[in-house]
């Protein structure tokens, strides 16, 4: 089978002949319909992020995919699902993190990352797992499934903000994205329904599609290179919810400030080192004294999956046609991974239903 992969030293992904993989006990084999590409996929192609499984010169790309079930195996599913599959997989026998269903919340060495670090990934035109880790997808919105992964993110970056706000009475009304990509706009369109006024960061002159696309959807666009991130209070409001998604450094301290009392931020962005100075004085006063939290987020599990497979399905057609801006077959797969100002998301697509 055809699958695309990138190989240690080279630095630009490349289709590769690979067995069709059979599933042992508790896996079902998947055939593979789409599979979408984001930033992640281009940390792990120049090697920044994540690593290759053991023993191999070459790691599998894709952790955002939807396929459907041609080999059940005895796992309870049935041949024609239409599944989604989570990223984290047990590195050697299981673990107190993945016996509660909790695999998101390991820590390093007790996971690895389909695609990402240690496993191949699903950019093949089978794959096989477990099917404690698939989650069924509504055959209707088959074609949009590669969005759910990037959707549960933020379905965990919620649930824990509001767990973190769980001691008091807490009532959002405005929210704060930092951040217009693909999950920015995925985060902003997700919002609509919990807060009544939505903001969105970029740093993009008109005429672009991305902020097209925040204000169509009832959001205002804050460019950080006129408003920054600390100065939002004052040009537009305070923040009762801010979700970081630019690995910005500055912006995970400068997010403290935009908070209105009892705010509280998720931290989602991956940066760099990066060694700068602040007012760790202030700061810490602002947390302490207006009562303000800020969580860290990573990954997601099956039950942000579930509800991420809800929220895809509630999104508004037009929305979706807008965000994904291409859909490229093995013979232009190259076109998937384009990084420019009119590319949002795109997708490698294997088959159809």
């Amino acid at each position: 089978m055809k699958a695309i992969a990138v190989r240690r030293g080279e630095g630009t992904p490349a289709i590769v002949e690979k067995p069709r993989p059979d599933p042992a006990a508790g896996e079902a084999l998947v055939r593979t319909l789409r599979v979408g590409v984001d930033g992640t996929d281009h940390e792990v192609i120049s090697g920044s992020h994540g690593g290759y499984p053991e023993g191999e010169d070459h790691i599998v790309l894709g952790h955002e995919a939807v396929g459907v079930v041609v080999d059940p195996n005895g796992t309870g599913l049935s041949e024609g699902d239409v599944v989604v599959p989570t990223v984290r997989r047990r590195p050697n026998g299981s673990n107190d993190y993945f016996a509660r269903g909790e695999p998101d919340m390991a820590p390093d060495g007790f996971y690895h990352e389909r695609g990402i670090d240690g496993a191949h990934g699903f950019m093949a035109e089978y794959f096989t797992s477990s099917a404690e880790h698939l989650v069924r997808c509504p055959p209707e919105i088959a074609e949009l499934g590669f969005l759910v992964e990037p959707a549960s993110i933020t379905e965990k970056a919620i649930e824990h903000a509001r767990a973190s706000r769980s001691a008091f009475e807490w009532s959002p009304e405005s929210a704060f994205v930092l951040g217009n990509g693909s999950l920015g706009l995925l985060t902003v369109a997700m919002l609509q329904e919990s807060f009544d006024r939505l903001y969105c960061l970029g740093r993009r002159d008109r005429p672009d599609p991305t902020i097209d696309i925040i204000e169509e959807l009832g959001a205002t666009y804050v460019d950080s290179r006129h408003t920054p991130v600390d100065e939002v209070p004052e040009a537009y409001e305070p923040m009762d919810f801010v979700y970081e998604a630019t690995g910005y450094a500055k912006h995970a301290f400068e997010t403290i400030k935009a908070l209105a009392p009892n705010g509280v931020g998720a931290l989602l962005g991956v940066p760099n080192d990066w060694t700068f100075e602040l007012d760790g004085g202030a700061l810490h006063r602002e947390l302490v004294l207006h009562n303000k939290a800020l969580v860290g987020s990573v990954n997601s599990n099956v039950r942000h999956f579930e509800r991420a497979v809800e929220s895809v399905a509630a999104l508004p057609e037009w929305f979706t046609d807008d965000l994904v801006t291409g859909v490229y077959g093995l013979d232009e797969f190259e076109r998937a991974f384009d990084d420019d100002d009119t590319t949002i998301k795109t997708a490698v697509e294997f088959g159809s239903r």
